[in-house]
């Protein structure tokens, strides 16, 4: 297969994130057991090298381009699995933090193709690219993988890897038709990725959930905040300035090129995980100049001037909590214009609410690029509900009409956010960043 047809492949299949055949697959078996008889056909390729297993409410992504950047940074070949992709289907998965070529992913996605007749049941697009990641990681020989869970963890297709190291960013409430109604049930689901031959890294510190995560039994467990964590978060140019502390060692002044308060757990927790994978703490010029590499695009990116235009893929409550306190913090006062779409099954006023909707200059309602998508006139619905003056609320169906329709309408020295989902942000992205 050429890539073009490999693609075309590949989304031939169900698709779960964009609600493709999602009641039909959801009813049946979980996607853990629908892979671990394709990667047993394909060799059991998650077993040639030991990986860093990823799972949180918020977070994953950034915490997983970190411990990369830094497994990288003392020499290790590494492969790194993430999703949702923002803008194509290879950012996914990264050898040394380099997407994989088209060539190669045809080649991947090939192979998964062959075996698939002997499967009982057809995987979906996101069990197949979870085993081809697995597999072309065993064909480059990586020494080492940091895989991101989809969503929840033991279900979870990727849950077919048993990580060294299994890494808890935090728990909130998110995906409550798949996970459960209450974060009890979110953490029970998210446990499931801990093994007993796991070092557990555990970022969330609510003490009410730490017994669902410590009854898995892991060969040892690191928690935030008593085992590792941040002494000092400070606003820097172009990002945050950090003090941070890990059972092993004690790491000064290391610059992150990302904004957000939050980001310093990130790194905290990345900066764990790595020592965990190695058994070793790290030379702090090398912790250093890792995360002064770290790019995490589509999260608090800024993509524009006059007015700032910034990007950012908060699609819960949590996230949007994050990102105002971010806008708050870094980015100071002025008019802000929001650029909002959103999936089902996320409630729009309470969205809304938590970006801040009340007190902004604009609210601009688009469709996510998505089958699951919110009716922008329910988003401006709610917006107004809130308060809004209708005045202050557009709805442009398309989200690069609504973003040039944003950025037309802002005052110079205002803001321009686009939030609410990654496919809006992704499609964002496509348009002002090439």
């Amino acid at each position: 297969m050429g890539p073009e047809e490999a693609v075309a492949w590949l989304d031939s299949h169900v698709n779960l994130e964009l609600g493709v055949g999602t009641p039909r697959v959801a009813r049946r078996m979980l996607a853990v057991d629908r892979v671990r008889p394709l990667v047993d056909l394909l060799g059991s390729p998650q077993l040639a090298y030991p990986s860093v297993h990823v799972t949180g409410t918020n977070g994953k992504t950034s915490v997983a381009r970190m411990t990369t950047a830094l497994l990288v940074a003392v020499g290790l070949s590494t492969g790194s699995y993430t999703s949702p992709h923002l803008e194509r289907v290879n950012e996914r998965m990264a050898w040394n933090g380099e997407p994989i070529d088209d060539e190669t992913l045809a080649e991947q996605l090939a192979a998964v193709a062959d075996v698939e007749p002997f499967l009982d049941e057809a995987p979906s697009y996101f069990e197949i690219l979870t085993a081809a990641a697995l597999r072309w990681f065993d064909d480059v020989a990586v020494q080492a993988a940091v895989v991101e869970v989809g969503m929840g963890g033991a279900g979870d297709a990727t849950n077919v890897v048993d990580g060294r190291v299994a890494v808890v960013t935090n728990v909130t409430i998110d995906h409550v038709e798949y996970l459960g109604p209450d974060r009890d049930d979110i953490a029970r689901e998210k446990a499931g990725i801990v093994k007993p031959t796991s070092t557990l890294v555990l970022g969330e510190t609510d003490p009410a959930l730490a017994p669902i995560f410590l009854d898995r039994s892991a060969a040892s467990v690191v928690t935030r905040d008593v085992d590792f964590g941040v002494r000092s978060n400070a606003l820097a140019y172009g990002g945050r300035l950090l003090d941070l502390y890990t059972s092993g060692g004690s790491y000064p002044d290391v610059f992150v090129p990302l904004h957000g308060a939050h980001q310093a757990d990130n790194a905290a927790i990345a900066l764990t995980a790595a020592e965990a994978l190695l058994e070793r703490p790290l030379e702090p010029a090398v912790v250093a100049d890792a995360f002064a590499s770290v790019r995490s695009p589509g999260r608090l990116e800024v993509v524009g001037h006059r007015p700032l235009v910034l990007l950012d893929g908060a699609h819960n409550v949590a996230g949007a909590h994050a990102l105002r306190d971010a806008l708050a913090e870094e980015f100071g006062d002025g008019p802000r214009t929001l650029v909002v779409g959103l999936l089902r099954q996320k409630e729009p006023r309470e969205m809304l609410a938590a970006l801040g909707a009340s007190e902004a200059a604009r609210v601009v309602c688009c469709r996510a690029p998505s089958p699951r998508a919110i009716e922008p006139d329910e988003l401006a619905a709610a917006a107004r509900e809130l308060g809004v003056d209708g005045d202050r609320v557009d709805v442009v169906d398309d989200v690069r009409d609504a973003v040039a329709h944003a950025i037309d309408a802002a005052d110079p020295d205002g803001h321009v956010v686009v939030t609410g989902s990654l496919y809006v942000v992704g499609a964002a992205r496509g348009m002002l960043v090439h």
